[in-house]
Parts: C-alpha cells; sequence; structure tokens
C-alpha cells in the first residue's frame, strides 16, 4: 500500500501537469492573432477561464466514476450508447491532430526568425510551407524511436525554451506603456462585447487539454480530492499565464504592428532589448513548440491506437511497434497533417493558426458534449445527483458559448466531418456484422 502510494503524484505536480498541457503554441502565436482585435481581447481571456472551469469540474466529476479514464469512450458509452461515443472519441482524435497543424505553424514562424538572422530566406508561403512539412516529418522521425526518447526530447525542450520566455514576462513590465495599451484596446471597428464573443473560440484553443487532469486519475494519489484540485488549478495557472502575456505584450508593442508579426515574443524582445534579443528569444520559442509538437505526435499515436482496439478506427491505427511506436498510424497522421498544411495555408501566420485552431476547438467541443450529457443524464446503474446535474448543464451552457462564438463555415465543416465519420463507421460495422 505504501509503496502504491508513494509512485503516485500529488496534488501540486498533478496541477502544473494539468497547467503545462494547456501552455503550449497558444502562448506563442495567440497575442498576434488576438492584437487584430485589441487588448479588449483581455475580457475573453476572463471569460474562457470561466468556462474552462465549468468544463473542468465536469472532468474532475466524471473522474470519480472511472477511475481509470483514458479515452471519452470511457465515461460517453455508458450513458450515450455506441455511437455517440465513436463520434466524441474520433473527433477527440481527428482535433489532436490538426492540433498538431497549428503547432507546427506556430513552431516555424518562431524559427524563421533564427534562421533570417543567418541567411537570405523569406517569409513568404511556401517557405512557411515547407518548413512546417519538415517540421511534421522530423518529430513523426522521432517518435519512430518509441516514447521514451520523445519525453527525453520534450523535457530538454521546456527547459530550454521557457526560461528566456519567462524572462519576458518579469522584466517585461519595466517597458509597459499604458497609453500604448490604451491605444490599441479595440481596433476591430466593433463593439467590445462583439469582439468579446467572437474572440471565445480562438482563445479556448488555449485551454484544450484542460481534460487531462481526468485523464491521469489512476496515478493521483487521493483522486477525489485532488483531481478537482489539479483540473481546476491547472486551469487557474493557465489562464493567468496567458492573460497577463496577452496584456504585457499589447502595453509593449502597438496592435497594428503586433499583429502582422509571425513571432511576436520575438518582436517584444526586439523592443526591450534590441535586435540582438529577437534570435535568442525566437530560438527559445521554436525549441518549446517543437518539443510540443513532439510530444502531442506521440499522444495522437497513442489516442489512435487506443481508438483501433475499442473498433472505431481501422486496425492499422492499433499496430505499435515492439519500442511501443504507432508507426504506420503516424505514418498516416504526418501524411494527413501535410496535406491540410496545403489546404489552410494563409497569408499570414497568424491567419494559418486562427483557421486551424477554429477547426480544433469545433471538433473537440463534440466530446466536451458529450462529457456534459453523460454527467446530465447518468446511466440506469448511477442515475445523476443533483450536483452532477448542474456540472453537466455547466459544461453544455459552455460548449453552447463556444459553438455560438465559431464561424459559420468552421462549423458546418466540423458537422460534415461528423457526419461523414459516423456514416463510415456505421457502413462498415454492418459490412463486419453480415461476414461474422
Amino acid at each position: 500500500m505504501g509503496a502504491t502510494s508513494a509512485r503516485k503524484i500529488g496534488p501540486v505536480l498533478a496541477t502544473f501537469v494539468v497547467a503545462n498541457n494547456m501552455i503550449g503554441s497558444g502562448f506563442f502565436l495567440l497575442p498576434a492573432m488576438l492584437a487584430k482585435s485589441g487588448g479588449v481581447t483581455a475580457l475573453a481571456w476572463l471569460v474562457c477561464t470561466a468556462l474552462a472551469m465549468m468544463l473542468g469540474g465536469a472532468f474532475a466529476r466524471l473522474a470519480r466514476h472511472h477511475p481509470g479514464l483514458e479515452s471519452p469512450d470511457d465515461y460517453v458509452r455508458p450513458s450515450l450508447g455506441r455511437d455517440v461515443s465513436f463520434l466524441a472519441t474520433t473527433m477527440y482524435w481527428v482535433s489532436s491532430w490538426i492540433g498538431n497543424n497549428a503547432i507546427a505553424v506556430a513552431a516555424f514562424g518562431y524559427l524563421l526568425v533564427v534562421l533570417q538572422t543567418w541567411l537570405p530566406v523569406g517569409d513568404g508561403p511556401g517557405v512557411r510551407l515547407g518548413g512546417q512539412v519538415a517540421l511534421i516529418w522530423l518529430m513523426f522521425a522521432l517518435n519512430l524511436m518509441g516514447p521514451r526518447p520523445i519525453a527525453r526530447f520534450q523535457s530538454l525542450c521546456v527547459v530550454l525554451g521557457l526560461l528566456p520566455v519567462a524572462l519576458i514576462l518579469t522584466a517585461g513590465w519595466a517597458y509597459f506603456d499604458p497609453s500604448v495599451y490604451r491605444d490599441s484596446w479595440n481596433v476591430s471597428g466593433q463593439s467590445d462585447v462583439t469582439v468579446v464573443m467572437q474572440s471565445l473560440a480562438p482563445i479556448f484553443w488555449a485551454f484544450v487539454g484542460l481534460e487531462t487532469g481526468a485523464m491521469v486519475a489512476g496515478v493521483v494519489d487521493d483522486p477525489d480530492r485532488n483531481v478537482p484540485r489539479a483540473t481546476l488549478g491547472g486551469i487557474a495557472i493557465a489562464g493567468a499565464v496567458y492573460l497577463v502575456s496577452s496584456v504585457l505584450m499589447m502595453g509593449i508593442v502597438p496592435a497594428a504592428e503586433l499583429a502582422q508579426s509571425g513571432a511576436p515574443f520575438a518582436l517584444v524582445a526586439g523592443n526591450m532589448f534590441g535586435p540582438w534579443a529577437m534570435p535568442i528569444i525566437a530560438a527559445a520559442a521554436a525549441i518549446k513548440a517543437t518539443g510540443t509538437l513532439g510530444g502531442w505526435m506521440l499522444v495522437t499515436g497513442e489516442s489512435g491506437a487506443r481508438a483501433a482496439q475499442r473498433g472505431f478506427l481501422p486496425a492499422v491505427f492499433g499496430h505499435l511497434r515492439p519500442n511501443g511506436s504507432a508507426a504506420t498510424g503516424l505514418f498516416i497522421i504526418s501524411l494527413s497533417m501535410t496535406a491540410l498544411a496545403f489546404l489552410t495555408l494563409a497569408p499570414t501566420v497568424s491567419g494559418q493558426f486562427e483557421v486551424l485552431i477554429e477547426m480544433v476547438v469545433v471538433l473537440v467541443v463534440m466530446a466536451y458534449v458529450a462529457a456534459g450529457l453523460a454527467l446530465l443524464l447518468g446511466t440506469r446503474e448511477r442515475p445523476s445527483t443533483h450536483r452532477e446535474k448542474v456540472l453537466g448543464m455547466g459544461a453544455l451552457v459552455a460548449c453552447g458559448l463556444l459553438v455560438y462564438s465559431t464561424p459559420g463555415k468552421t462549423l458546418v465543416g466540423g458537422l460534415v466531418i461528423a457526419l461523414l465519420a459516423w456514416a463510415a463507421f456505421r457502413g462498415f460495422s454492418r459490412k463486419e456484422a453480415v461476414a461474422r
């Protein structure tokens, strides 16, 4: 008993695990995207943090009912059946590898600043496309070595990548100009309320990963108490870090200039310390984002393997090499990511990033809606309590606001993907049943 407890993690470490899973590429590129609207998006950060808290509370409650939770299928199927479970599981999986494209966009946006310091490299769409594709396949190759090398690589990237950026967040307040921030408050030409509502979906990209506290409940000491603490605490930390960095940067660099940057942290560093600091900060951000890309590709491969083992994806995704890597599945995923890089190429880095993260949010919301419904409806063996119904409704309200904030084309695209996937699942399932 004592040995088992010794291997588990406490509430503090669990909190930082959750926070770290949310503080990723959005940290490095969202400020440029939001600068198109201005500092008023700080209000949207506060609203999104509250929505994430509502969803986090639902997932923390689900973790109590499903201690071995590792896939949406674990909590969806008992309440809503296999079809809804299929949609929640596969849409979450699809959102993960689309999200990897967004991470690649952010990583190469900063790497390009470093390359331009020594080489005559342009910043046109072709260069960015080539760089993103190269990063995708480099991380695919690294993942073929197995989970352990990827974990070591990601740990190294976190250490090397965050230290210089932390310097910006602490020293930057000496360069903060309230007049610059006031002038950049709302540059969109729309009302503050409209800007806030339209910003919810892209900003929520920063909170995708809030469910990971529930997913690791099995390794948390006293999960009934500590999973809710870790989930809500991690969301609060991530929300505070994102809010502070966004406000700080818009008070150092005018919104119009920030919005055009593919590497906003490097731009801010240049304004603070001079041009020499730009490639240093850009290199740190590129390293951190590249490590995040490698780690999330590992997660995507493993989640695809679990989905295949449950019959939700073709069996080829479930094949694992002796070292634990899902090589074949990751190869298919990397091909899909490459195609998506071509399809979403935009004139600016922030423009391409925005398209990708809006796609991710609309797909991941499907899994979050299923979580809310599962908590609201309960099961025949375990009916929902009043508190669980309140948490379930809170999650559904949060999802409703995120859907309302999402552009119509993105919503239609997500619905088409879901319907095509469900039709294929039902069709092939019937064929297999007849064959047997």
